[in-house]
């Protein structure tokens, strides 16, 4: 017996835990590296040559950018483990695009450790400028990705033969997008996805800038103020764009939520835009605890929205020819054959690790998360606003060779 795409398998309780234990990582992870990101990306838009400036906000965030960050490799690998289809049909149909993630993350990760190794102006504007572009790359690829969720990737059915199965079998099995590399590659970047890439962006850089009116004292306070309510109505914009067509546009695609799912989408999509309304007013009442407060749970309450949109069939719609041409199939190449049922359906049930490997993990769960809440007294510990006036001094560039 075949399975359509779009006809829902019954999902269990621990299927459906997991799930939302994967959203709270990666709601977590956008959440906290967020802010890492957009004080990155903003090196070049607030201090591009202001040297001194750019290392208070990299002291701003260098103590728990690489804390930040665990919360990625957290969300992946709970994905592996509870969800290893999902995570090898990604990592095999999106190759590139994460493999960009990769490179980001790396060259993000190279410029923090080696920026102070060597005392040259050039030598640090450098790896400044590996900090920014790596964190431009992994923002817009993930932004342009869990739009492509929000609209759908394509499972496209080819049929080939599997040896040693039934003698003349064919059988069929999914692949993401086209077999070709403009549709793996280029294929993702649909309109409406560009807007969530350019979305995500603005949220980060506006979450980093309300950061840094946090962390901060002196002339990069000033510059962050003055920055952080335009960025953040921009984002606002950004974010209201994407809410709207993509709740008006991909709404009716999930057969696991129905109504409820299009209604609570509008719901916290809609608190989302208003909160990064609320942090441009907050901001410019110099209110900044709450400003940050208000993007970061914009932010948040965004890929709740993503989550619920993608509930049950983990962001994968059926390509219509493809599910055409296999219960043609069904009907003549396996006619009179004795064959188990197989689905071509990507969703959390078919993706899933078995019952009691989700037991196990489940366990582990209770007895390690509890762990994350040293992030907390971690924080708590950094605090203290950061200037130029109160860095310690540095070595200066050595002055060049006298010319004999």
């Amino acid at each position: 017996m075949f399975t359509a795409m779009n006809a829902p398998t019954e999902v269990g309780g621990l299927q459906i835990l997991w799930f939302l234990l994967i959203a709270v990582l990666w709601i977590g992870f956008f959440f906290l590296e967020g802010f890492d990101f957009g004080v990155g990306m903003l090196y070049q838009i607030l201090s591009r040559k202001q040297p001194e400036e750019r290392r208070v906000m990299v002291n701003s965030i260098g103590p728990m950018w690489d804390a930040n960050q665990v919360w990625l490799l957290t969300a992946g690998g709970a994905t592996f483990a509870a969800f290893p289809g999902w995570y090898a049909s990604l990592f095999s149909g999106l190759y590139l695009p994460l493999f960009l993630v990769l490179i980001g993350l790396i060259i993000r990760g190279i410029s923090f450790e080696y920026r102070a190794l060597n005392p040259g102006t050039r030598w640090k504007n450098a790896f400044d400028w590996c900090n920014s572009i790596g964190s431009l790359i992994v923002v817009l690829v993930f932004g342009v990705g869990f739009a492509n969720f929000v609209r759908g990737i394509n499972v496209t059915a080819v049929q080939n033969a599997v040896a040693g199965k039934t003698p003349g079998l064919t059988w069929t099995t999914p692949t993401l997008l086209q077999s070709n590399f403009d549709g793996r590659f280029w294929g993702l970047f649909m309109p409406f996805c560009i807007v969530g890439g350019l979305m995500l962006i603005a949220m980060c850089l506006a979450h980093g800038a309300q950061f840094l009116t946090l962390k901060t004292s002196g002339t990069v306070l000033k510059k962050a103020e003055a920055f952080a309510p335009k960025i953040s109505w921009i984002a606002a914009v950004l974010v209201a764009i994407f809410v709207i067509w993509g709740t008006a546009s991909y709404a009716t695609n999930n057969p696991y939520t129905g109504t409820i799912g299009v209604v609570l989408r509008w719901i916290i999509g809609i608190i989302s835009i208003v909160l990064m309304v609320g942090a441009g007013v907050f901001v410019s009442k110099k209110r900044f605890g709450l400003s940050f407060i208000c993007t970061g749970l914009s932010i948040a309450t965004l890929f709740i929205s993503i989550f619920v949109a993608i509930f049950g069939t983990l962001g994968f719609v059926a390509d219509a020819a493809s599910n055409s041409a296999l219960h043609n199939a069904a009907s003549t190449t396996f006619t009179g054959a004795a064959v188990d049922g197989y689905s071509i359906a990507l969703n959390m049930t078919t993706t899933s690790s078995s019952h009691l490997t989700l037991v196990l993990m489940s366990v582990f769960a209770i007895l390690v998360v509890p762990v994350i809440l040293y992030t907390i007294w971690a924080y708590s510990h950094f605090t203290k606003r950061l200037s130029v006036e109160n860095l310690p001094a540095e070595e200066s560039e050595p002055a060049a060779a006298a010319t004999v």
